[in-house]
């Protein structure tokens, strides 16, 4: 799993997801909505 922040409003697995908030999914589907414009993936500092 993996957080990203959505840029567009859209529906996920029977759920709205809002423009600008953020949202843990799967990292496969994050991906792809980062490819599509869809979402920013939130990168997490955990190397320390």
């Amino acid at each position: 799993m993996i957080k990203v922040k959505m840029l567009v409003q859209t529906t996920y697995n029977g759920q709205i997801l809002r423009q600008g908030k953020v949202y843990e999914v799967a990292k496969d589907t994050a991906e792809r909505w980062h490819i599509s414009n869809i979402a920013t993936l939130i990168e997490e500092e955990e190397s320390k």
